[in-house]
């Protein structure tokens, strides 16, 4: 029987991978779909860890690519769940690169997943409660409760936009775009 609320510290996972030339893109950087990769990889890992279900990844809210990553470099994730839902989790995740000859580690990136549990079947099952241990926890939960806020207000508000033709020639104006219709 899966608990009714586990802490934020049962959910927390940290994997670290060399970064080969293999991974990278045409400029010698590590490419970002690579890295995307590996987001979604440790997010299932960690919210799966968590709900003790099958879960799957239902958006990404935000992927900052702070700096870019360098072959050679140990990359390590560090994930947590930050908030749940009935059924849903959202895993935030920190992205860090050290060169390992020097020790000089950077913050490369911040992203948040919200991953849905599933059974055997694919009906999404209801996850445990999150406890809070820590000022931090407080923050990243209350956090996610802002950002899921702004999305709905972004979807709401761009479900009301309804323009006419002579409406969007007019609020594009000064953008970098030439109307040829």
């Amino acid at each position: 029987m899966t608990p009714k609320f586990k802490p934020v510290s049962d959910s927390r996972l940290e994997i670290s991978e060399l970064m080969l030339p293999s991974h990278s893109n045409f400029s010698g950087k590590i490419h970002g779909g690579f890295i995307l990769s590996l987001l979604d990889q440790i997010a299932f890992a960690c919210a799966s860890k968590y709900s003790g279900s099958y879960c799957v990844t239902a958006s990404v809210d935000t992927v900052d690519f702070l700096k870019p990553i360098e072959i050679g470099e140990l990359v390590t994730m560090k994930a947590s769940v930050n908030f749940v839902g009935n059924t849903s989790i959202v895993v935030g995740i920190r992205v860090e690169a050290e060169n390992i000859q020097n020790g000089t580690v950077k913050h490369c990136n911040s992203s948040y997943f919200t991953m849905v549990a599933k059974d055997d079947e694919g009906n999404s099952v209801k996850v445990p409660g999150l406890i809070l241990e820590s000022e931090k926890d407080l923050k990243r939960f209350f956090k996610s409760v802002k950002r899921n806020q702004l999305r709905k207000e972004r979807h709401d508000y761009a479900n009301e936009l309804d323009y006419t033709v002579n409406e969007l020639i007019h609020e594009l104006e000064g953008y970098n775009v030439k109307i040829d219709i």
